[in-house]
C-alpha cells in the first residue's frame, strides 16, 4: 500500500469553485485507476479553505499513474490558479 495526504490552501473566494472540481477528480480516480483504492476529500469549518487529501493506491507506480491521467492534469490545469499553496506526502505501509 502506498498512501498519499495532500494539503491544499485555497485562495479567498475561490473555494466554491475548486471543491466540486476537486470531487470530480477523486470520483474519477476510484473509477477509472484500477490502483487507486481510496481518495477522501477532507474539510473542517474551522479551517476554511484549506482541503485535505487522504489517497491510497497499490503502490509508488499506481500513484504515477493517478498524476500522468487525462482527468488530473486536466484538473490541475483548471485549479491551479486557485491555489495558494499545496504541500504533498507519500508513505509506504510499514506495519497494519
Amino acid at each position: 500500500m502506498f498512501a498519499v495526504t495532500v494539503c491544499f490552501q485555497i485562495k479567498e473566494g475561490q473555494l466554491d469553485e475548486f471543491l466540486p472540481l476537486m470531487i470530480e477528480n477523486a470520483q474519477t480516480s476510484l473509477k477509472a485507476e484500477p490502483g487507486c483504492r481510496q481518495f477522501d476529500v477532507c474539510t473542517d469549518d474551522a479551517r476554511p479553505g484549506e482541503i485535505f487529501l487522504y489517497e491510497i493506491y497499490d503502490d509508488a507506480t499506481a500513484f504515477q499513474v493517478h498524476l500522468a491521467s487525462e482527468h488530473f492534469l486536466k484538473f490541475d490545469s483548471e485549479v491551479s490558479s486557485m491555489v495558494a499553496d499545496k504541500k504533498v506526502a507519500t508513505y509506504s505501509k510499514v506495519t497494519s
